[in-house]
């Protein structure tokens, strides 16, 4: 007598979003054309007399789940200045082993600049994602890009026991790499960030990269905003090469490191940072 075969396991209904935003220039970035799809859409509040365009990203899904795929693309014509946010922190919930992937691009003409400043990203346990950023930059373009990554709810005390967390930025001027970072953690990331050659205890990192023209020239202004960094009990520190500005930041929780975020990007683009960081 032949045992029935069960019927497969039916698939999982994930999330699918993507944005992709075409914009003109000179000036705060004009719409030219924008698609949305799934969960994702942009918002552009009105800011009278601003240098730039504010463009805020919701996820009406709530945050992302094991197996969704989300993305952004930027297009910015000559001239257009933009600054690109989020609504909110996004969460990247517990998944039991699909992996969530997110894919993010942007391409900027002759004199464009962008500034890339979502709100951080929240890990929680048994988290599963992979995260891209790639930009093709003209060779008079500007992009500065601050991306802030919790590992952990940590206001609950939660330790991160399993997880997988990637993010690989590439970025190309005049179709020749020159900034290329992996970031990669797997396993039990709580532990791993808890080693003193890792993390030293920290539950929240954040990276900033300038690649505007003349980032470079501008590290003794960096460090100067970074000065009291230890006092909020954040590490940081900022370096300079290629023509390009990166900050570090290592921090206990996300409460010290945003606030040195905050000051420090209000200092160094004497601009105040999206309205929705200050809700």
């Amino acid at each position: 007598m032949n045992e029935a075969v069960p019927p497969p396991a039916p698939a999982r209904q994930r999330s699918v979003g993507r944005v992709a935003l075409v914009a003109e220039g000179p000036g705060p970035a004009r719409l030219r054309d924008l698609a949305e799809a799934g969960p994702l859409r942009l918002r552009f509040p009105r800011r009278h007399g601003a240098a730039e365009t504010e463009a805020v990203l919701v996820n009406t899904a709530g945050g992302v789940a094991c197996g969704d795929r989300f993305g952004v693309a930027v297009d910015l014509g000559a001239g257009a200045r933009l600054c690109f946010t989020s609504t909110a922190a996004e969460k990247v919930y517990r998944s039991d082993g699909p992996v969530s992937r997110i894919e993010n691009r942007v391409r900027l003409a002759a004199g464009a600049h962008l500034a890339w400043l979502p709100q951080e990203t929240i890990l929680f346990d048994r988290a599963r994602v992979r995260r891209r950023f790639e930009a093709d930059l003209a060779p008079d373009a500007g992009l500065l890009i601050f991306e802030a990554v919790v590992f952990g709810r940590t206001a609950r005390g939660e330790v991160l026991s399993e997880a997988l967390f990637e993010d690989v930025w590439r970025v190309r001027r005049g179709g020749r790499l020159v900034y290329a970072d992996t970031l990669r953690f797997e396993g039990p990331v709580g532990a791993l960030l808890a080693r003193p050659a890792i993390g030293g205890g920290a539950a929240a990192c954040a990276t900033l990269l300038d690649l505007s023209p003349g980032a470079e020239s501008r590290l003794d202004a960096a460090r100067g905003l970074l000065d009291g960094a230890g006092a909020l009990g954040v590490e940081a520190g900022a370096s300079a090469w290629n023509g390009h500005l990166a900050v570090r930041m290592l921090a206990p929780g996300i409460g010290p490191l945003r606030a040195l975020a905050v000051r420090f990007l209000e200092g160094y683009r004497a601009l105040p940072v999206p309205r929705v960081w200050q809700g």
